[in-house]
């Protein structure tokens, strides 16, 4: 491993998340240990059972359980020739604190193994263990052809060693390791968590989106109204402009009429204009919606102002050159 790696490494499980990891990583392999997965198929099968019974084996291993009930006793009926002490070291943490019997069938009987997985086996219930190791397995051969007799008989042998005293009274119970409590709560921790992250993120969304419809709603409303508006300037324009047309045939101005075409042409002017910013502008932006409405509104305004406005007395020729003349009566 280079420098940098090490490097790398250093500064990750320096941190306290790089300590929380080790620390989910061991729990993780002491829940995997303790919880079985490298447990060989016996192993995993006396967990939750008192007997295991290897594959081309005949046994009825429903009615074996039966049999042994719920005593400190697990039976394991190995194929003949298996390594019967081999069978006991495999189950020897699965099966703690029970009397284990590792059986196979022999010619004309059993060949058996016992390994008493007592308390204390090792210290001061050494004599204990190697008694009820000897004793447990006593006049099986005699029920060579028929393992389900064998089997009550071994019970019998057990219950007697229980009422000597050599072997502590007392059912088996089964429950789970504490790394398996360990993960179920972690599960229903994950699950509330997760529910309630995926209730405060759904509440979370439905205000975005309740918003976001709020702003379209309104961005809909400024671009109606500026569609509106836009309408009423364009037909104000078009009246304006059949005045300023029948100003210009006329061969006299007044001087009213020239200062409403100076306006109308100012008018149109701005107009154009402000089609070229409606054409451009952003329709989500409400800001410059809501600003194009207030300019077209003060155009309108001013369109109305020009139309109210009278023709005034008096005037000028509008073409010196034309020769003509003001008609009668005017």
């Amino acid at each position: 491993m280079n420098q940098s790696v090490r490097r790398r490494l250093g500064a990750l499980f320096g941190t306290p998340f790089g300590v929380a990891v080790l620390a989910c990583l061991a729990l993780a392999g002491w829940a995997l240990w303790t919880g079985g997965a490298l447990d060989g198929p016996a192993a995993r099968q006396v967990r939750a059972s008192s007997v295991y019974v290897a594959p081309g084996v005949e046994l009825d291993r429903a009615a074996a359980e039966r049999v042994i009930g719920n005593r400190r006793l697990v039976v394991l009926l190995l194929a003949p020739g298996a390594d019967l002490r081999q069978g006991c070291r495999q189950v020897e943490r699965a099966a703690d604190g029970t009397v284990v019997l590792v059986m196979s069938r022999d010619s004309d009987g059993y060949d058996t193994y016992g390994c008493a997985l007592l308390p204390g086996r090792d210290d001061e219930n050494f004599g204990r263990a190697a008694v009820a190791e000897m004793t447990v397995s006593r006049g099986v051969d005699t029920f060579a052809g028929r393992p389900l007799e064998a089997l009550k008989v071994v019970t019998v042998n057990y219950d007697l060693l229980v009422r000597a005293g050599t072997v502590p009274d007392g059912a088996r119970t089964i429950s789970p390791s504490l790394p398996r409590f360990l993960l179920a709560a972690a599960a229903i921790v994950a699950v509330v968590a997760g529910a309630s992250v995926l209730y405060a993120g759904g509440r979370r969304a439905g205000r975005l989106a309740d918003a976001r419809r709020h702003r379209r709603d309104e961005n809909a409303d400024a671009r109606s109204a500026l569609g509106a508006a836009a309408a009423v300037l364009a037909q104000q324009i078009i009246d304006l402009d059949q005045r300023y047309a029948r100003a210009r045939r006329q061969a006299y101005v007044s001087d009213g009429e020239e200062a409403f075409g100076r306006k109308y042409l100012a008018l149109t002017s701005d107009y154009a204009a402000l089609l070229d910013r409606v054409a451009a502008v952003d329709a989500d932006d409400d800001e410059a919606v809501r600003g194009l409405v207030e300019r077209v509104d003060t155009l309108s305004r001013r369109a109305s102002t020009i139309t109210g406005q009278p023709a005034r007395n008096g005037g000028r020729r509008k073409d010196a050159r034309s020769g003509g003349a003001p008609p009668s009566g005017g």
